[in-house]
């Protein structure tokens, strides 16, 4: 067993808005591939959570977010079925998912943001950014933004066969072969590819699921340059009851995803100053089917079709070693075809335009003080523009044993627009009624946070408070006969966190705890429960464990406890604790065989992540996988 892998103490864990400063994320996040021959350079990779793949289907770049303590992930029938990944108390359309340096936007609704038909291995595992970060780098995300860097490829490959309750059952087989290149000292071409499907009856009666995903890339690279071709097809059917709706009826999902990308990371000049830039380009096509009950399909069926094309830009350019320019730029078109929306409102072209200076100085030998002040510009054709502030300023000490403490205080702006469900459909009538006077959301974020960091421990917290204006919510009124309606709400929120990770010399453990308070002002009477916005954990703590038993035995286990916020549509407790455990054992006899056992909600807790919605029942399943 590779106790390279420890997952704990490379947490970067960029929980706070100075965590996840302008590092080149393929040697900062690294990779330790599973394969123990032909390994260029072994780092850590970060993590936040123990374990790193999913029970009841194939793995996503969103899997296992649940017990992640930076984000809060509200799930419909399983995570990789349809998920909403919240952050810092915010709803989901205020989360985005970025890959390379372009955010993938979903004119439809945010309940597909997260549609990424990219196979992990290919990615690095997730940056959260909130505060500046999220306003410099995210696009039409106010409150946090997962991002994902394209990892170095690496010559490997694997074959998994899973079994498990609920008749579940998995194939996934994956692939990468790197060559040198001869004629040009220190270029390298790659091909990777990976195809995964998984099917099941589900957690509970009409729960059903049957998933599969293509994804190949081309890569080109060098010691200071590399470039990604991909392309990446997911299919996914699922059911749930009261998927969206609180009517206890059936309800299904088709969903169609492609994706293309091209992505271009560059160092330039001196190696210590660090300029960089990357460039990412993508077209993604998304497909809904969406059947309110699949007793009577013919009720209210709703079809979708998505289209998005996009440019982004974003690097560091150091003038100085002490000063530097942060900058990032996306523009985004999109175009919707769909039968319940009933204007033109269907198509928005976005522009987003960040440039944040940074100056560092040397207070001592031990002590340094960084600053960061700038702004950013946000348009569509459709919605008024917002100009931004941002700004924070970091203090940081460095002692001996690689020892060091950060404080630092920050106040940024984000700004978004609403999706199309959210805007452009009826007003009057239908399951989901529309709104279309919301305006420009705005979110601001002041903060104070420390970071204390030993060789073999680490603390990050955080005390932050949250203004969101014109806040896009979806409620539900019981005089109503609609689903839920679209209304903006004032929110202010409140919030404290703390995560401690601690290495020992056969476990890692990390620990979280959160606290969130809100006040809102929906300026309207008749809103009887909200689904997203007041859908929140006022308290929240987790604790994972990982446990080297022997150099062929490994336990893995993530907990989460929350209190929830009381809600008029749920049914049951307002607290709940789930368990995601994992026993692998690794013959010493067959070098690159795996066999795990894997429990997810180990308690059978049913809580209802969203209120109205079942919750998901208990999986257990067991996974072969071979290594090359």
């Amino acid at each position: 067993m590779r106790h390279t892998t420890l997952f704990l103490f490379a947490c970067t864990l960029p929980f706070t808005s100075m965590a996840a400063e302008n590092v080149d994320t393929s040697v900062a996040n690294g990779s330790v591939n599973s394969n123990e021959q032909g390994v260029e350079r072994i780092t850590i990779e970060g993590a936040a959570t123990a374990n790193n793949k999913p029970v009841g289907t194939f793995n996503s770049p969103i899997s296992n977010l649940e017990y992640d303590p930076r984000v809060d992930l509200q799930s419909r029938n399983m995570a990789e079925a349809q998920a909403d990944v919240t952050i810092r108390g915010g709803i989901f359309e205020n989360t985005g998912f970025r890959v390379g340096s372009a955010t993938l936007i979903d004119p439809q609704t945010g309940h597909y943001f997260a549609e990424i038909p990219i196979a992990p291995e290919m990615l690095t595992k997730p940056s959260i950014f909130t505060g500046v970060n999220n306003a410099l780098y995210g696009v039409n995300s106010s409150v946090g933004t997962v991002s994902f860097g394209w990892r170095p490829l690496q010559t490997s490959g694997s074959v998994s066969l899973g079994v498990g309750n609920n008749n579940f059952n998995l194939q996934r087989v994956h692939g990468a072969v790197k060559h040198k290149l001869d004629d040009y000292s220190g270029w390298s071409v790659g091909m990777e590819g990976e195809y995964s499907r998984s099917e099941s009856d589900g957690t509970i009666a009409n729960g059903d699921h049957n998933f599969e995903r293509a994804s190949g890339r081309v890569q080109l690279a060098s010691e200071v340059a590399q470039t990604d071709l991909f392309y990446g097809y997911q299919q996914k059917f699922f059911g749930w009851p009261n998927l969206y709706t609180p009517f206890n009826v059936n309800e299904t999902e088709d969903i169609e995803t492609r994706l293309v990308m091209l992505n271009h990371k560059q160092r330039y000049g001196e190696k210590s100053l660090g300029n960089t830039f990357e460039v990412s380009a993508y077209y993604r096509k998304n497909n809904d089917h969406y059947v309110f009950s699949r007793e009577n399909p013919e009720a209210f069926q709703a079809f979708h079709e998505t289209e998005v094309k996009s440019l982004a830009l974003s690097g560091i350019h150091r003038i100085l070693p002490d000063f530097g320019i942060n900058y990032s730029a996306q523009f985004t078109a999109d175009d919707i075809t769909s039968t319940t929306l009933e204007n033109n409102f269907t198509s928005r072209d976005y522009y987003k335009i960040s440039v944040v200076p940074e100056y560092r100085t040397q207070l001592n030998s031990n002590e340094s003080l960084t600053v960061r002040l700038g702004g950013t510009f946000d348009d569509t054709n459709r919605d008024d523009d917002r100009l931004s502030f941002v700004g924070d300023i970091s203090w940081l000490t460095q002692s001996g044993n690689n020892a060091s403490r950060t404080l630092y205080l920050s106040f940024a702006e984000a700004t978004q627009v609403a999706g199309y469900t959210a805007i452009g459909g009826s007003t009057t009538s239908g399951l989901f009624r529309s709104n279309n006077q919301l305006q420009r959301e705005v979110s601001k974020n002041l903060e104070f946070g420390a970071s204390f960091d030993q060789s073999s421990f680490k603390i990050d917290t955080a005390v932050f408070y949250r203004w969101d204006n014109e806040l896009t919510d979806w409620t539900y009124s019981f005089d109503a006969t609609s689903a839920r309606s679209a209304n903006p709400v004032d929110i202010e929120t409140l919030g404290a966190e703390i995560i401690a990770v601690k290495r020992f010399d056969s476990a890692d453990v990390v620990a979280s705890y959160t606290y969130l308070d809100k006040s809102e002002d929906y300026g309207i009477d008749g809103v009887d429960a909200s689904f997203y916005a007041l859908n929140y954990p006022p308290h929240r703590a987790t604790l994972g464990l990982v446990w080297f038993a022997t150099d062929t035995l490994e336990v893995r286990v993530d907990n989460e406890w929350r209190k929830q916020e009381t809600n008029a549509l749920r049914s049951g407790s307002d607290s709940a604790f789930f368990s995601h455990a994992t026993l692998t054992y690794s013959p010493a006899q067959i070098e690159g065989l795996n066999l795990v056992l894997a429990v997810d909600n180990l308690w059978d807790e049913r809580f209802e992540e969203i209120p109205g919605t079942p919750g998901r029942g208990d999986q257990y399943s067991a996974t072969v996988t071979y290594f090359w």
